[in-house]
């Protein structure tokens, strides 16, 4: 479907439409697991290979003489990496494999991120030139879907669970579970209990919906922005009010794509600094 043929609030929500093996029809809300997410999928799956051959050639390529700037920037990158990570994960054996996933996390999120900076019809028209259906949808974001992000947030939550039962022991856990914050006493069990619980689930929540509220914000107002130039386009004249609506258009995309970076960038630091502190808390007593 043409940008011509579709109302403003039809073309935003055309663009809000994953790819998905059913029709959209019978989308009910935004979490219907009767449903996935092709474009998520795939385009969060090809930017991890692409991070990881990177990273892999990176590493390959080392030079302990002369390093190359390539070089000199990932190893930068490790060393802020790592020590953010020993900041707040004391336990120097857990930090070989927190670290890392630390660095996977921010590079992920930062390159699928950085989609939104594309054209927002860029790939959505070479895609439905390709399938000869115009009515295609495709979201090029998968950090704009609340599936990806609540994924991630949700692996973060296994791990806690996992360290926690790792460092303290089943038993002691569990015992911390009914005996923190309130005090080992009986009566205090319970709540002490449903506290914990309240705790672990508004932490992954609040580490989901961040970055996905974030990512979404930011999708439709490049969409809003690129109205501006809908609207030019469709007017058919090249009076004065066409080019200001050409101009604005330039300005304001160019503005919020600057600022844009920042955010991108920020989201990806906040996820893996928020994962640092909670597989940090899980190696705590209280």
């Amino acid at each position: 479907m043409s940008s011509t043929e579709m109302t403003p609030g039809e073309y935003i929500s055309h663009h809000l439409i994953n790819f998905t093996q059913k029709s959209p029809e019978y989308q009910t809300n935004m979490v219907d697991f009767s449903f996935i997410n092709l474009d998520t999928l795939f385009f969060s799956i090809l930017l991890g290979i692409i991070i990881s051959l990177v990273m892999w050639r990176a590493a390959r390529n080392m030079k302990a003489d002369v390093p190359t700037r390539f070089q000199a920037a990932i190893e930068l990158l490790i060393e802020f990496v790592d020590g953010l990570c020993k900041d707040m994960v004391h336990n120097s054996n857990s930090r070989k494999v927190i670290a890392p996933l630390g660095l996977t996390v921010f590079l992920w999120i930062l390159f699928m991120n950085a989609l939104d900076l594309l054209p927002v019809d860029l790939l959505p028209w070479a895609w439905q030139h390709a399938t000869g259906d115009h009515h295609a949808y495709l979201r090029v974001v998968p950090t704009a879907d609340l599936n990806t992000t609540m994924a991630m947030a949700i692996s973060v939550l296994v791990l806690c669970f996992i360290y926690n039962i790792k460092i303290k022991g089943l038993g002691g856990w569990v015992h911390e579970l009914f005996s923190a914050p309130f005090g080992n006493k009986v009566w205090l069990y319970i709540p002490n209990f449903l506290m914990n619980v309240i705790e672990f689930f508004s932490k992954t929540l609040s580490h989901g919906m961040r970055l996905f509220g974030n990512m979404y914000a930011g999708e439709v107002l490049f969409m809003v922005i690129a109205l501006l130039g809908g609207a030019w386009g469709l007017s058919g004249s090249a009076g004065v009010s066409d080019v200001v609506l050409f101009l604005l258009q330039l300005v304001a995309g160019s503005a919020w794509a600057i600022f844009h970076i920042l955010v991108i960038a920020l989201q990806a630091y906040l996820f893996m600094v928020l994962t640092f502190v909670y597989l940090g808390q899980a190696h705590d007593s209280h």
